[in-house]
């Protein structure tokens, strides 16, 4: 089954509402994300919310949830006696918001602020500094936009995990920028090998394919996704499916959508069900992101 497609076309049914119309308030983070205060303070401000009380335990939890059940599709019922998925430390900005400046010698991107944060993590997790960047600073500006989600930075390196390798997949790199080189552009979706068939949206602007469909970015993301979906969180004037920043966040206001709480049984497996449909899927991204938030907290 192809990156997020909330359901197959040759079922006659209708999508998921999430991809068929954008939320006001997602709107709204976009222009805020545009403005020269947005870029400023944005970790700053989402600090505030999320280094309050709710992370005076030094976590979010995602509950865990019972063994999928061979052949199902459907999210399995949490545990009689569920446990809970290690989410790592919370990101936290190296600078305060009113003195805010990338430190020398970056890119200057806005989530460079997390540098210190996010440094030590990389190595420890072999993930690229970029992007472990990127995976916390879409949690605070989450969690400053839409904090009832309660998205945490290792549900986005999971399914980055998954997706890319974090950027890395058939021999891509990411780069200080945050950009993968080359593309990342998934195989046609053209109903073969088990593929699903979907014919070409986007005259093949982003995935480069003017018959079918490709998935594309660190994230993999469908361009119909993309168009619908797409956020400039480094705030170059670009909404880039292959920039590590842009696809980061773009996948927490997707996650998101539709009023999901992911510190829930039921939200967080909604979610990834709706950003990948199969079981299997799902219990991927469960095991990677629960593997870096024990890897993160155990050092």
């Amino acid at each position: 089954m192809p990156k997020h497609a909330a359901k197959d076309p040759a079922d006659g049914a209708a999508v998921v509402d999430v991809l068929q119309t954008r939320p006001p308030r997602f709107e709204g983070l976009r222009v805020w994300l545009r403005r020269p205060s947005g870029r400023a303070v944005a970790a700053g401000l989402a600090l505030a919310l999320v280094l309050g009380a709710a992370f005076a335990s030094g976590r979010f939890l995602v509950p865990a949830v019972s063994e999928p059940r061979a052949g199902s599709s459907a999210p399995p019922p949490p545990s009689a006696t569920p446990g809970a998925i290690e989410t790592g430390e919370a990101p936290v900005p190296q600078q305060p918001p009113t003195t805010f400046a990338p430190p020398p010698g970056t890119k200057e991107r806005p989530s460079d602020v997390l540098a210190a944060w996010a440094g030590p993590r990389a190595v420890k997790l072999n993930i690229p500094p970029v992007a472990m960047q990127a995976y916390g600073y879409a949690e605070l500006i989450t969690a400053r936009t839409t904090p009832g989600c309660k998205l945490t930075w290792t549900t986005l390196a999971g399914i980055a995990k998954i997706e890319s390798d974090h950027g890395r997949t058939n021999g891509s790199l990411v780069q200080e920028d945050g950009k993968s080189v080359p593309p990342i552009i998934g195989p046609p979706l053209d109903g073969q090998s088990n593929r699903q068939a979907i014919a070409d949206t986007d005259g093949g602007q982003i995935d480069t394919d003017k018959t079918w469909d490709r998935a594309v970015g660190p994230m993999q993301f469908l361009p119909s996704t993309w168009k619908q979906f797409g956020v400039d969180a480094d705030a170059d004037g670009v909404t880039d499916v292959n920039d590590i920043d842009d696809a980061s966040l773009t996948a927490a206001v997707y996650l998101c959508s539709g009023g999901r709480d992911l510190s829930t049984v039921e939200g967080w497996n909604a979610a990834i069900h709706a950003y990948n449909i199969p079981e299997e899927y799902r219990t991927s991204v469960f095991n990677a992101t629960n593997d870096y938030g024990r890897r993160d907290r155990t050092g």
